[in-house]
């Protein structure tokens, strides 16, 4: 039997699975902690890498491991391959000001052509998450620290090359997802943009053309083999996968296909559709990034997830089981009660400095049955926005699987089908970064044109007549809202 193994590097932790290469099955699986905090230095992640390798009880009898990770975070290397300074994340906002600079510089002093001159560039409007940005804001505030760059990668791309044990910095590798979500890459022509790399660092491209960038390996390409000596053993026998983003990792993972769409429910919220062509959305709403098989994957995320319905259990004061009860009581639309859940800002709309509404109040609709229904009902509109800027991209959306944090929420899965007004699969629990990255990992020992088909046993299939009624009043309380920020 081919073991694979699947590791999740994220913001928070880094997981990892061990999985029968033929069947998926999983054989064992560990978890280990990050550091709080949006600047983290890789040595971290090295470290729970190590940790989960020990509680699973080594690699030896692994034949291929992929490396999942959070998208976007800065890592720079000097000539000897040391870490210049710790990694600014995706969620390391500093660079808010750089994304507009450099939005600016692309469109000579147009913001709106600037915008669509981005989107046409990479696939996406420059936002403070993106690596680009975080470069400029290092030329700017750093410059000696920039003045060292040799080499720029992602958290992914430094795992896998650790795991090699190379120290050659020309062996570094990524894949075409995670590459996508750099500012510096065209998915459509698989090309780094060394003008747009000048243009983040201050410099010509002359300048910039001995910055190593990772070689960007195909799907199903072996990446390279572990070190003989690594975490303290012989991995020279383990074949490497390209690893992947953690977005392109868990649509994988779920083995999505075109026309089919993740909807994710965790701190904020993701959708994320498979799709067999680009988008270019000036908008900035729809970020156009490429999916861990070859195709794309137009992506649309909130800033307000499942913690909307964490704050209106808490001003409830009930239990999870007591909140589901109370919002599967209410009607639908919730006696007229609206939630537009802007509660840390917005993204999707980009509206940062918007709060919350509560609108449709009276003495018959406030009631703690129609408050906690007009929470549910005001995330599933959010995801469903979401949708909609997706599909407004030519995507095709024609069912969801919603995963996540949030699917705890009984309320949240019963009412999804009729809010999204598509049929909702909701998967069993799981890591799907890891599994998707376990998948990968199987797919390079396969060397097939398709990754396995490992069966999600258990996998709940919900339908429901639409609402869109529901929907319709969430708009019209959402452009009130939009417009008070105008």
């Amino acid at each position: 039997m081919a073991l694979v193994a699947g590791v999740d590097s994220s913001t928070q932790s880094c997981k990892i699975v061990i999985r029968d290469a033929a069947s998926g099955a999983l054989v064992r699986e560990a978890k280990a902690s990050h550091p709080d905090g949006t600047e983290i230095h890789p040595d971290e992640w090295w470290r729970a890498l190590g940790e989960v390798v020990d509680a699973v009880g080594g690699l030896a009898d692994v034949d291929a491991l992929s490396v999942g990770g959070q998208q976007h975070g800065m890592v720079v290397l000097d000539a000897d391959g040391e870490v210049i300074r710790p990694a600014l994340l995706w969620n390391d906002t500093r660079s808010a000001g750089a994304a507009r600079d450099l939005i600016a510089e692309l469109g000579k002093g147009d913001e709106e052509a600037g915008r669509k001159a981005w989107a046409d560039a990479v696939g996406s409007v420059l936002v403070a998450s993106l690596t680009i940005t975080k470069l400029r804001w290092l030329a700017d505030n750093e410059p000696e620290n920039a003045a060292r760059i040799a080499a720029v990668c992602l958290p992914h791309d430094w795992l896998t090359w650790k795991l090699s044990g190379a120290t050659s910095l020309d062996t570094l590798t990524t894949d075409r997802s995670d590459a996508s979500g750099t500012g510096y890459f065209d998915s459509v022509t698989n090309e780094y943009r060394r003008d747009l790399l000048a243009l983040a660092l201050h410099r010509s491209e002359e300048e910039v053309a001995g910055i190593v960038l990772p070689r960007v390996v195909g799907p199903n390409e072996v990446a390279g083999h572990g070190g003989d000596d690594v975490l303290g053993a012989d991995l020279s026998h383990l074949a490497l996968g390209p690893g992947c983003g953690d977005n392109a990792g868990a649509a994988l993972g779920l083995g999505l296909r075109p026309g089919q769409t993740s909807v994710s429910l965790g701190t904020s919220g993701v959708v994320a559709a498979v799709s067999s062509t680009p988008t270019h959305d000036p908008s900035g709403l729809v970020t156009g990034f490429a999916d861990a098989t070859g195709a794309f994957l137009p992506l649309a995320c909130t800033l307000n997830g499942a913690r909307i319905l964490d704050a209106a259990k808490k001003v409830l004061g009930v239990s999870y089981d007591e909140f589901d009860e109370l919002a599967l009581s209410a009607e639908p639309g919730a006696g007229g009660l609206v939630h537009v859940p802007y509660l840390e800002g917005e993204r999707t709309p980009n509206l940062p400095e918007a709060t919350g509404m509560l609108t449709g109040m009276t003495l018959s609709s406030l009631t703690p049955a129609n408050y906690a229904r007009a929470a549910v009902e005001g995330l599933l509109c959010l995801m469903g926005a979401c949708l909609d800027a997706v599909r407004a991209q030519g995507v095709d959306i024609s069912e969801v699987a919603i995963v996540g944090g949030g699917v705890k929420w009984r309320s949240a899965k019963e009412l999804s089908p009729a809010v999204l007004g598509v049929p909702v699969d909701v998967p069993p629990a799981g890591e799907y970064v890891a599994i998707g990255a376990a998948k990968q990992a199987a797919w390079i020992l396969d060397g097939g044109a398709e990754p396995p088909a490992w069966e999600l046993a258990g996998a709940e299939h919900l339908t429901a007549p639409a609402q869109p009624e529901v929907r319709a009043a969430y708009d019209k309380a959402a452009a009130v809202v939009a417009g008070t920020q105008g």
